[in-house]
């Protein structure tokens, strides 16, 4: 199966008002121009230098997402084209990117990384953190970002039940959001291997990577 097919077969399974994020980490350009002539324009890279040098030799309409960790001393880099920030973990990184996005005079969407796995390895924001995040008064009066929604990846597990139950507490998360910040839209969760199940707990961004590009390269 090529890129081309694998896409087409991924967008069969994928409602229309869900996004889909093509997961191309790792991968050469040539990769990537390949999803891009079948059609695909969103991107989502986990290294900000990677990333950025992809934006710099390929086609100018790419969307591209940063999914991975951010460190805030990488933000600078990003911060003139990055479409949409994943992982934002605390009110530090926001202020930076922020700040950066000042200087592009640019507002920066932003998703807010919440903890939902079972795994400590995981990044994110508990509900506590989230609600005093977003009603301090350091978070009002930034500018340059806007919070679009919220973010969040389930346990690394077979067990069906308990990676629903954490999307569906995401949800629950997310619709309480709403009474805050009335304007959130996105809900990102759901990879390769738990997309559909993200899908049906209310779920409206994906991030798939090895089903349309095959497996990773980790050299």
């Amino acid at each position: 199966m090529s890129i081309k097919d694998n896409l087409i077969a991924i967008n069969q399974t994928i409602p229309k008002d869900v996004t889909l994020v093509a997961v191309s980490k790792t991968k050469p350009n040539e990769a990537i121009l390949e999803a891009y002539e079948a059609g695909h324009r969103v991107f989502g890279e986990n290294k900000i230098q990677e990333m950025t040098q992809k934006w710099e030799t390929l086609p100018k309409d790419i969307e591209w997402h940063m999914i991975g960790h951010v460190q805030r001393n990488k933000v600078k880099y990003m911060a003139e084209f990055v479409s949409l920030i994943h992982g934002v973990d605390s009110l530090r990184l926001l202020t930076e990117i922020n700040k950066q996005a000042e200087k592009h005079n640019r507002v920066i969407p932003c998703l807010l990384q919440m903890h939902i796995a079972k795994e400590e390895t995981k990044f994110g924001l508990d509900t506590s953190e989230l609600h005093q995040l977003i009603s301090s008064e350091t978070f009002a009066a930034l500018e340059n970002i806007k919070v679009v929604g919220l973010m969040g990846m389930a346990t690394f597990t077979e067990n069906k039940s308990q990676v629903r139950k954490e999307f569906a507490s995401l949800k629950t998360i997310f619709d309480g959001l709403k009474q805050k910040l009335p304007n959130i839209s996105v809900l990102s969760m759901g990879m390769s291997g738990d997309y559909s199940i993200a899908i049906e707990e209310g779920g409206n961004m994906v991030r798939i990577g090895s089903s349309i590009f095959g497996a990773r390269n980790y050299s």
